[in-house]
């Protein structure tokens, strides 16, 4: 009988997202925009997105304010 040994995964680097730009004058957004760079400052790159996805989709993007693209 032959045993395989799995091999391991190595995966590449973690594609970056277009961050948002919390958008002005708004308390929600400032204070996820604060939390992302504190995620990301200690390296919890799985906070960091989360803030990214909630500031993206803050309702002012339904309400006409646009969120500014910036690459990471």
């Amino acid at each position: 009988m032959t045993v395989h040994v799995p091999v391991p995964v190595h995966l590449a680097e973690p594609v970056p997202l277009h961050e948002s730009e919390p958008v002005r004058g708004c308390g929600v957004c400032t204070a996820l925009g604060k939390q992302r760079a504190e995620a990301a400052a200690r390296g919890d790159h799985s906070r960091a997105t989360d803030c990214t996805v909630e500031i993206r989709n803050h309702p002012h993007a339904r309400e006409g304010a646009t969120h500014e693209r910036r690459d990471a």
